[in-house]
């Protein structure tokens, strides 16, 4: 009911910002960059949960073998647009991704699941299809744990920093550069000793900045024949929109490392022009539903990461802004696996094909239990691996293959499990009618089969158009 209730206010402040827009007619909301004057206070006022690190901060190493990384993954065709769901309808999304992550892990967004490529984890069997791909595997965890070690540090000094600015009794109006702001900010977190933050805390943090994905996505925007103006604010081309990052642990932490391929077309940009440079990558950022506060758009350079701390995510919406050269990211996330991971679903099949008995003689197979809560639950388990995992992997093709085939085996269980579950509603139709039961317990059971069976042929002619 809360999230309901959320949408219905989220949808509406919506409608209020397009009417403005149309009144605005060619005008457009005010954003500022790091060469505005009011830039810093900004920042420091509503956007202070996002921290930017230039690539000068990043081990020179990490860069080398994670730019390599990139480049082998497409050279080896591992990017990937998808074909996301969206009010209804189907669209091919303009940047290119492949996920990265632990093992059996996915992550959902926009009706679309995406099946990991796992990285090196101790414990697993992973094949690689070659050399090369384990080495850029290898390299993005390697990211994703320094990711992981800013993510905490800088949570930490966030906390200090905003103690420090509540005890501060002076107020000093001295305008700041975006590179003192920031240094300002990561001092506090350098000089905070981990000893003074309570243990619960510590835990908390680390858990929000696990990152157990990462989505990487490629995109040239030069090859694009149509890229989406930005509509608030006049921000040029988009080469992804507005939007909060979905599917992710509350309050956790996300990390992106941007790799832009920069050259001539960057260095030889008009550098007159009033707000972005168009030539340069940039995120965009606006306080979501608000339509008074300045956004911001900060330039993206190769190397560059940034954090956005804490609930930024869900207080504020981000965009990719696209500059003129081709460009890399890797966006680390904590994603919520409550309902997918490979643990989960098997679990789910394990505890729906408890109702599946096999007679010791004539091996013929039964159900222990006609009970409609029970009838239910396995059913909706029944459509849960058939249109949330087994329909998602394989309408995405034999992408997968071209980095490893981990997830065959696991996908060749799950169909056996439906297989089952397939003999399971046959068998309730079949029992359901038999004389032993009252018409009572018969209407019950089938309606709660009914349910399920109708959710069943509405998904089933969905996929089958798509």
């Amino acid at each position: 009911g809360d999230i309901m209730k959320r949408r219905a206010g989220e949808r509406e402040k919506e409608l209020k910002k397009k009417k403005l827009l149309e009144e605005l007619g060619e005008n457009r909301l005010p954003y500022v960059t790091p060469a505005d004057p009011d830039f810093h206070q900004l920042w420091k006022t509503k956007y202070s949960k996002l921290i930017f690190r230039k690539s000068d901060t990043v081990p020179g190493e990490l860069h080398q073998m994670v730019q390599e990384g990139f480049l082998t993954l497409q050279n080896h065709n591992c990017f990937f647009q998808d074909l996301v769901r969206i009010k209804g309808k189907d669209f091919l999304t303009p940047v290119s991704r492949i996920l990265i992550g632990n093992p059996g892990c996915t992550y959902k967004y926009l009706n679309t699941r995406l099946f990991t490529v796992p990285w090196p984890t101790e414990g697993y069997d992973i094949k690689y299809c070659s050399p090369q791909i384990h080495d850029a595997c290898k390299a993005l965890i390697k990211l994703n744990n320094y990711l992981h070690d800013e993510a905490v540090k800088a949570l930490q000094g966030q906390n200090l920093f905003e103690t420090k600015e509540i005890k501060d009794t002076t107020v000093t109006d001295r305008e700041q550069s975006f590179a003192a702001s920031l240094t300002e900010q990561e001092s506090v977190a350098k000089d905070q000793s981990s000893c003074g933050i309570p243990e619960d805390d510590c835990i908390s943090l680390k858990n929000r900045t696990s990152y157990n994905v990462t989505l990487l996505n490629y995109m040239d925007p030069l090859q694009m024949l149509y890229l989406k103006q930005e509509p608030y604010f006049g921000m040029g081309n988009m080469a992804v929109s507005w939007h909060h990052d979905e599917n992710l642990v509350e309050r956790s932490t996300v990390a992106v490392y941007s790799y832009s391929c920069e050259g001539s077309a960057v260095e030889e940009s008009a550098k007159e022009l009033k707000g972005r440079d168009p030539a340069v990558w940039h995120v965009g950022l606006k306080v979501a539903w608000d339509i008074e506060t300045p956004g911001l758009a900060i330039p993206l350079h190769q190397g560059d990461f940034y954090l956005m701390l804490d609930d930024l995510n869900m207080t504020h919406q981000h965009c990719v802004l696209a500059g003129f050269s081709p460009r890399f990211s890797s966006t680390h996330r904590v994603a919520d696996c409550s309902r997918g991971t490979l643990e989960y679903i098997f679990g789910q099949c394990e505890l729906a094909l408890q109702n599946l008995q096999t007679d010791s003689d004539s091996m013929a197979l039964s159900l222990k239990s006609l009970e409609p809560a029970v009838v239910k639950q396995v059913e909706e388990i029944h459509n849960e691996v058939e249109f949330e995992w087994l329909r998602q992997f394989w309408f995405q093709g034999k992408r997968y293959l071209t980095c490893t085939d981990w997830w065959l085996k696991p996908m060749a269980k799950l169909e056996e499990f439906w297989r089952k579950m397939e003999i399971m509603t046959s068998l309730v139709l079949s029992e359901v009618g038999k004389e032993e039961h009252t018409q009572e317990q018969r209407n019950e059971t089938i309606s709660c089969l009914l349910l399920a069976l109708g959710e069943r042929q509405k998904l089933r002619k969905e996929w089958t158009a798509r």
